[in-house]
């Protein structure tokens, strides 16, 4: 399954990377991260139909992952499911706002951050599986 990372921090996405793995959980497929640094990389990958899974920071700039899902939510047909990582805790309302399918805080904890995106995973297997 391919995964994309979206941050304008190359050490954030690394982070992403080494707590994604190459398989989150031993019930999903291998993950193919596919790593992007601008809003403009995100939609035209999420527009290809080719992302099973998107990983977005809050944090990046000038676009920040919270308005990239919403946009993403809105305007990309069978958007794949949506992590928002997020740098407070208190961020959530947020989060909420922008449609994302999954909320994890930083510092990242692999265990949790894996466990989230296997989640997602399995959700967007179940959905292709439907169709």
């Amino acid at each position: 399954m391919r995964v994309l990372v979206y941050s304008d921090d190359a050490g954030t996405r690394e982070k992403v990377r080494l707590a994604i793995g190459r398989r989150p959980a031993a019930d999903v497929p291998l993950v193919e991260i596919v790593e992007c640094a601008t809003q403009p990389a995100v939609i035209k990958h999420l527009d290809s139909g080719d992302i099973d899974v998107a990983v977005l920071d809050g944090e990046a700039q000038p676009a920040g992952g919270m308005g990239v899902s919403r946009q993403a939510k809105d305007e990309v047909h069978n958007c794949p499911p949506i992590l928002l990582l997020i740098a407070r805790r208190d961020d959530r309302w947020l989060a909420n706002w922008s449609r994302a399918d999954a909320v994890v805080a930083q510092p990242i904890d692999p265990v949790v951050f894996a466990e989230a995106v296997a989640d997602l995973m399995r959700r967007r297997l179940s959905l292709t599986r439907a169709h």
